[in-house]
């Protein structure tokens, strides 16, 4: 059960929603658009649990620790004792421990993948795999299975929102995929936090990709670990206010 507030019987002031424009809604449910969603959801559901020593054979083990650091900093930085935290794309629930010592009040998490947010109940209820190290969390907490950059979330949290912070790690450029999908994104976030509520997140520099894609012989980059392809629109190597390529991640 989410914490309670002091200040008014009614709870804390709520934003309003800003809707998508008219027409909007085509967009979200294109073919390709949904395609692309669901092949996002089967590769997060596919990959398994590592153990800790799996994990340090990684040969992106330092990238991950990096990557680890950097959201400890932003949830050390902005999330305070008792905060109702809304978790964009939480994956397998890497993050609860940084949570836990925030000292956060409710937590409600949501991710595309439903074999990560089953991963992530088995680790919030401290049944993950002997292997791994288990950890009762002081925090109660909701998960959910669902494509946040397509579904009206202020219908579907409306029992759990206002948020005081909302994070999404590694993972908005995912809503990119369309102007629509881009606008639901952030539409949810505005609608979700509360008056001065704080959005974090993390997500690739279009600066550094495009970068690479100019120093690049052809339309595409990479290497054992990362590859990113750009369509044909952009065999001059300019880039508009839309960008579309495929990035391909290989499980390490």
């Amino acid at each position: 059960m989410k914490r309670g507030y002091q200040g008014s019987p009614s709870g804390p002031p709520q934003s309003r929603l800003k809707p998508n424009p008219e027409g909007d809604t085509l967009f979200l449910e294109d073919e390709n658009t949904k395609n692309f969603a669901r092949k996002v959801a089967d590769h997060y559901s596919a990959r398994t649990n590592q153990t800790l020593e799996e994990r340090e054979a990684s040969p992106i083990i330092h990238l991950k620790k990096l990557n680890n650091w950097i959201k400890s900093v932003l949830i050390q930085l902005y999330a305070r004792r008792g905060d109702v935290v809304l978790d964009l794309a939480c994956g397998k629930g890497g993050d609860l421990i940084k949570w836990d010592k925030a000292n956060v009040g409710y937590y409600v998490g949501i991710d595309i993948a439903e074999g990560s947010i089953e991963d992530c109940r088995t680790r919030y209820n401290g049944d993950a795999d002997q292997n791994q190290r288990r950890k009762k969390f002081s925090f109660p907490a909701r998960l959910l299975c669902g494509d946040c950059f397509e579904v009206r979330l202020d219908r579907e949290l409306a029992d759990d929102a206002p948020f005081d912070l909302c994070s999404c790690q590694f993972a908005l450029h995912y809503s990119w995929s369309t102007e629509a999908r881009a606008r639901r994104a952030l539409s949810n976030i505005s609608a979700l936090l509360r008056p001065g509520g704080i959005l974090i997140g993390t997500m690739p520099d279009a600066n550094v990709i495009i970068k690479k894609l100019r120093e690049a012989e052809g339309l595409e980059f990479g290497n054992g670990v990362f590859w990113i392809r750009f369509d044909e629109d952009f065999v001059d190597k300019v880039t508009y206010n839309s960008i579309s390529f495929l990035f391909d991640v290989y499980p390490c």
